[in-house]
């Protein structure tokens, strides 16, 4: 993919999220806790067939430029589901195959008891290199969550990639955790240049 043709995917992207799943009016709670006047449900545009397919393609493409060599993606349930079954599809076509996984919030109490989920049988995290995916950021507490079980499991977290960064600090708390947030889109591209509208 081009730089021009990353532009024109990200634009349209940002043209998708504007009619489906971006909403400003009266104060929502949102999964942070935090209240916010501008609220993203980003699953109609993550279970669009151009969305899921733009998303996938520019968190490959972001990949790829930066030169991020990456074994598996995934994140914490739910919102990491989509994204994660997207780039799995997506990067067997484009010929660099990642598999996904699934952090669940708490582990099944049945069955293999997993907390992290979509590895084959005897498969592990251990040694693997891990992009942990999300739909928005705010805190960046799911992710953050979602990279303690990859590491606990052995896995190494080499990047962070969100849809959406709400630009209401997260940065600082993936530092501190020495995690890499990389995000497709940014609160600005809804709020004409303005991060909190």
């Amino acid at each position: 993919m081009t730089i021009l043709r990353d532009r024109t995917a990200r634009a349209r992207l940002i043209e998708i999220v504007k009619a489906r799943s971006f909403q400003v009016g009266p104060e929502m709670k949102l999964a942070s806790g935090r209240t916010s006047t501008h609220y993203f449900n980003m699953k109609p545009t993550m279970l669009d067939p151009e969305g899921a397919h733009l998303i996938a393609t520019l968190i490959i493409e972001q990949l790829a430029v930066d030169r991020v060599d990456a074994d598996l993606v995934g994140g914490l349930e739910l919102g990491a589901v989509p994204i994660a079954s997207a780039v799995c599809a997506v990067s067997h076509i484009a010929g660099h195959p990642l598999r996904a996984f699934l952090v669940r919030k708490q582990a099944k109490e049945h069955g293999t008891k997993s907390l992290v989920e979509g590895l084959g049988p005897g498969e592990t995290l251990a040694g693997k290199r891990v992009v942990i995916v999300e739909d928005v950021t705010t805190t960046g507490g799911s992710s953050i969550k979602a990279a303690a079980a990859v590491r606990a499991e052995g896995g190494e977290v080499v990047r962070v990639i969100t849809i959406v960064d709400r630009q209401e600090g997260a940065d600082e708390a993936f530092k501190s955790a020495g995690l890499d947030l990389r995000p497709l889109l940014t609160m600005s591209d809804f709020t004409g240049g303005k991060p909190y509208g």
